[in-house]
């Protein structure tokens, strides 16, 4: 008898702590904190990330500042969540809002392709808040560590396996915010980011300034989508300094207005040789331009400058005045010694394949830079949309 009411009381114990256990979860309807001394409020997501792993679970989450995770602590963002930025005072430079990943904090973005995650923007305009900072401790040719031009974190070191996380499946719009005419926010910035982070499957919609921006670091990114329509887009699609050495897979780049290059490539504009030098290798690349109708002044769908080193294989070119330009000294030298070449490479509609300046400004015939290959499939379906990208990238047809 005695066996049999303890075993009824036990019973009765578990059954509650069930109960309230599942009563606690579902009261929670901002998300889950790992053991994380951040206060996660889904209308007010702004502050410091300290400690913990902080989880936004599900819905729509209201960014109303700056959002920084610091060492040790960890943002996780589960699929399907969508992160809106409010707007900001005009000139309220302090209210800026943006994410920022520190050195040796963590990201965990976990979007899939039916689900993708989004940052966004309440006002669905070009620059309407600044984007995703991330901050690692890989080289960089600046010096062993700098400070980035937007969120003022300590990015490089000599760690080029670091990690700052992993992003899969995320959409970032209108992003691009501006301080001034050097100091702009892009769609993902990547400072010193270690090849530990994995970043795969993100797209840069109807961003200000540039899509994707790597300042040195080692990272390797894949399945890439930048498109560029509205009038007010006015910057580069894809771009590197500071001496990168990652690779990079699978880019897809639209522009339909009067922006500038799909790629510009840089080493260190204050010394072309600074080490490490910057040398992605490109592979299975499209971008795609307005043609004869762009009437700005940087028209060129690849510009190589100030003393980068590249390879690229499988390009397509679409729709530009100018398909690569290279200048300087520097480029000009790597494209005699086969550091800086293109294989395979398809021109549509392209006035100019290619045009080179030296530092003097001399015109320079550059045209060993490239091979022709006019069955390349550059993102893989040559100027039209990916088959990689259907389903969760915009404004593609």
């Amino acid at each position: 008898m005695k066996n049999s009411i303890s075993k009824f009381l036990s019973l009765a114990v578990l059954a509650a702590l069930a109960l309230n256990t599942s009563c606690s979860s579902d009261d929670d309807s901002s998300g889950g904190d790992g053991d994380s001394t951040f206060v996660l409020d889904r209308e007010n997501l702004t502050g410091e990330i300290n400690d913990g792993e902080v989880i936004l679970e599900s819905g729509t989450y209201k960014l109303t500042g700056k959002l920084i995770v610091n060492a040790g602590a960890k943002l996780t963002i589960r699929p399907g969540v969508r992160v809106e930025a409010t707007p900001a005072t005009a000139g309220d430079f302090a209210a800026v809002r943006y994410i920022a990943v520190a050195q040796d904090g963590q990201i965990d973005v976990q979007g899939t392709s039916s689900s993708p995650v989004v940052m966004t923007a309440a006002v669905e305009a070009p620059g309407a808040w600044g984007g995703l900072v991330l901050c690692g401790k890989a080289p960089i040719n600046k010096g062993l560590t700098a400070s980035a031009e937007v969120s003022d974190l300590t990015y490089g070191g000599d760690m080029p396996g670091h990690s700052s996380g992993r992003i899969t499946y995320l959409r970032l719009e209108y992003t691009g915010f501006s301080y001034n005419s050097e100091k702009e926010f892009n769609g993902l910035s990547l400072f010193g980011v270690g090849s530990g982070t994995v970043i795969h499957n993100v797209q840069a919609y109807e961003g200000s300034d540039d899509g994707f921006e790597w300042f040195g670091g080692t990272v390797n990114a894949s399945n890439l989508v930048v498109y560029n329509s509205h009038e007010s887009v006015g910057d580069d699609m894809f771009d590197w300094t500071e001496g990168w050495v990652g690779t990079g897979q699978n880019w897809y780049g639209v522009r339909t207005n009067a922006g500038n290059r799909g790629i510009e490539a840089d080493n260190n504009s204050n010394n072309h040789m600074a080490s490490p030098i910057s040398n992605p290798t490109i592979n299975n690349l499209t971008l795609v331009g307005l043609g004869e109708a762009d009437t700005s002044s940087e028209t060129q769908a690849v510009k190589l400058r100030v003393g980068t080193k590249a390879m690229f294989d499988n390009v397509v070119l679409s729709n530009w005045k100018t398909g690569f330009d290279i200048q300087h000294d520097e480029g000009i030298g790597y494209v005699t010694d086969g550091s800086l070449a293109a294989t395979n490479v398809k021109f549509e509609d392209i006035t100019t394949n290619s045009v080179g300046k030296n530092t003097a400004g001399d015109t320079i015939d550059v045209s060993a830079f490239f091979t022709i290959n006019e069955s390349a499939t550059g993102a893989g379906n040559g100027a039209n949309a990916p088959s990689w990208a259907s389903g969760w990238a915009l404004g593609l047809q």
